[in-house]
This record gives structure tokens, sequence and C-alpha cells, in this order.
């Protein structure tokens, strides 16, 4: 029996996981379309897939960035500062892009949604307060939590400490670093029948109906996420390594872009990230800290949102915005976007920041909560493609400061 099944699934084992997953995608839709009941059911593959990525991602980033740190040599080199400064560039870019975009299609929302569960920030001190809190948090509640700023946090420190100690003790690290880094490839070998489940239960549950009514707002941030995607981002990543930048775009996209779509978390798709930088054959000791730490401040799709959706607010409100403060929204936008990891890994958690945002222009939280709710409708899709641009970027920035730096050293 095992035989025959294995004969009758060699051709599919054989495909690389791209294909697969493409197929899984194929099959979800079908299912949602012809047998709802059957896709409502398929759908516990796509839970249990996200379960086990957000399972493995703290331990994994936990213990991977302490072995890389306690295994790196004194002055050996690493790409982080080129890094940071392409994540800080590319998210005010993209609020930039946000604004233009506002501006050429003023946007107008129905403001008669229901109330959304959830306490927006007071302000932006609030948000940075927020994250330095959570920097320090009990390292137990930040494994059990997934607050990876306190997980990288204290990596960092059990790292730097251990460059101490014994090469056993290091060597014991790195080899349960790999034996993590082995679950995760098994892991990520699922994700055709996950993404099958995400597909089928999403469609199924939501539909498309819902979504009509805000074509014009979705069809704004959606554009803008993909000029970003597909324009903005290869720009920089060609300033910084002076070739085609479309090969790694593209790249990207495929490897890490796919599956974010469909897993709505950054979080999760952080194991999906290092095994592509793995492939791409990229510093170890720089995409162990970069990948987790972008999947935290690195949320150029976040601040597309903020921005489209306060200047939607603010236009249908009647509140005349100049060029000059909608800029200061996209400093606001972009700072808000990097603080917004006390939600990352939930679905539509950049969403809770309009209010803040919508602050700037004198509008009730009351009023900008509404605003949230019509976000929450259309974050089946707007959701899924902020996340697929957040993560991808994340491998996209890192490999780009790798081969640019290899390439000076070359």
């Amino acid at each position: 029996m095992f035989a025959t099944a294995h004969t009758v699934f060699q051709p599919f084992l054989r495909l690389g996981l791209i294909p697969q997953i493409l197929i899984g995608i194929v099959v979800g839709v079908l299912l949602a379309l012809f047998a709802p009941g059957v896709a409502s059911d398929v759908s516990l593959l796509g839970q249990l897939f996200i379960a086990a990525l957000q399972a493995v991602a703290p331990i994994l980033v936990f213990v991977l960035v302490a072995a890389a740190i306690s295994a790196h040599q004194k002055g050996q080199p690493t790409h982080m500062r080129p890094v940071l400064v392409l994540y800080v560039v590319g998210t005010l870019i993209a609020a930039f892009i946000a604004v233009a975009a506002s501006f050429l299609f003023p946007t107008e929302l129905a403001l008669n949604a229901g109330q959304v569960d959830g306490s927006p920030p007071g302000d932006i001190f609030s948000v940075l307060r927020d994250l330095l809190l959570n920097a320090v948090a009990n390292p137990v509640s930040a494994l059990m939590e997934a607050n990876f700023i306190a997980i990288l946090a204290w990596a960092i420190g059990l790292g730097l400490t251990l460059r101490q100690a014994s090469d056993t003790t290091r060597q014991a690290l790195s080899d349960l670093s790999a034996a993590i880094t082995r679950i995760v490839t098994l892991v990520i070998r699922l994700a055709p029948l996950g993404i099958l489940g995400l597909v089928a239960g999403t469609l199924a549950e939501s539909g498309v109906e819902a979504l009509l009514n805000y074509a014009q707002l979705l069809a704004v941030i959606v554009g803008c996420m993909l000029f970003v995607a597909l324009v903005s981002n290869p720009l920089l990543v060609y300033v910084t390594t002076r070739k085609n930048p479309y090969p790694l775009v593209f790249t990207c996209l495929r490897g890490s872009a796919i599956t974010a779509f469909f897993t709505r978390s950054s979080a999760a798709n952080i194991p999906v990230n290092l095994e592509l930088c793995r492939c791409l054959k990229l510093d170890p000791d720089t995409y162990s800290i970069s990948i987790p730490l972008g999947a935290t401040i690195n949320m150029c799709g976040a601040a597309i949102t903020i921005t489209v959706i306060t200047l939607a607010t603010t236009h249908t409100l009647g509140i005349n915005v100049d060029f000059a403060t909608a800029l200061l929204l996209c400093v606001v936008s972009a700072l808000a976007a990097c603080g917004v990891s006390g939600v990352a890994g939930v679905a539509g958690g950049s969403l809770m920041l309009i209010p803040m945002a919508a602050s700037l222009f004198g509008i009730p939280t009351e009023v900008a909560m509404q605003a949230v709710a019509i976000g929450f409708v259309i974050s089946v899709v707007q959701d899924s493609t902020e996340t697929a641009l957040n993560s991808s970027t994340d491998v996209l920035f890192t490999a780009a400061a790798c081969q640019s730096q290899e390439a000076k050293r070359s």
C-alpha cells in the first residue's frame, strides 16, 4: 500500500517546493468553489501549519542568534549596518509612496462600521515606550508569547557572554541550533498542505463579496505595495549592489512572499526566511539577526496601510491636509510601523495604529476606530499583501547588503 502511494505521489514529490505550493493554492481554490464543506474541514491543515511555524520560530531565533554570536570571531565582518539603513529608508519611501497615491486617488469611506475590539496606543511615545519595555521582558515569557524584541535582546546578551565559554559549550549550542534548523526544514516541507488548507478555509469562510464595497481603498493599498515590491525596493537594491535587482527580487517573492501571504504572520514566516537565506548562501552571522529583527521593525507594508487609511479618513471628513503635513504622517507611520512589534504576528496588527496617526489631524478615536473596522473587512487581502511585502523585503534587503559587502571585499 505504501509502495503504491509512493509511486502515485512520486512525480509530485520530485517537484520543487514552489511548484508544490502553487498546486496547493489551485487545489484550495477549487475546493472552496466546488466543495465548501470539504474546504472548511481541510482548513485544519492550514491551522496546524501556522501553529507549527509559530511554535518553532521563537526557540529557533533564540538559539540561532545566541549560537551565531557566541561563535563569531573578533574581526569577522558582519553586514548589519547596511541592512538597518535599508530597513529604515525602505519604510520611509513606502510611506511617502502611500501619501502620493492617496493624493492622486482620494478615497472616501463609509464611516458607519461597527466597533473593533482592542485599544489603540495614545501616541508615538507610547509605541516607543512599549517597544523598550518589550525588550526587557522576562525571557521565558518572551519565548511563550513570541516577543521577538525581547528574544533578540536576551539571545544577543547570552551569545556575547558565551564567547568566553569553552569550545565544548559553544559547539553544543551550535549543534542545538543545527538540530532545530532541521526541524524547521521539515515543517517548511509541509507548506504545500498547509497553504492548501489556508486557501480553502479563507475563501470558504470569507468569499469576496465584502471586499467589493471597498474596492478603491483596497486597490490603492495593494497598488502601493506592488509598486514598492516591484519598483522602489528593486531601485534600492540596485543602488546597493549595482546589479540587476530583479532576479533577487523574484527569488525573494517566490521563496518568502507566497508563504507569508497565506500565513499572514511575519513571525510565522521567520523560519521560512531563514531557510531561504541559507539557500542563498548569505552570511549566517548577518541573517540570523537581521531576519528576526526585520520581522519586528521592517514594516513598509504597515506604513502603507496606516498612511492610506488615515488619509482616506481625512478626505472623507473633509479635512484639508497639505503635502507637508502628510510628509509628517510619513515619518509617524514609519516609526509607528517599526514599533508595531507589540502586535506583530497578529493578523491586522498594524490597523490598531491608525487612531494614533489620525490623532495628528484631530480625528476622534471613536471615528478612527470605524476606519479600523473597515480595515478589518478588507484585511483578508490587505493584511496578506502587507505581510508578504514585509517578510520578503527582510530577505531582499539582507541579501542586497550581504552581496554588496562581499563584492567590495572581492
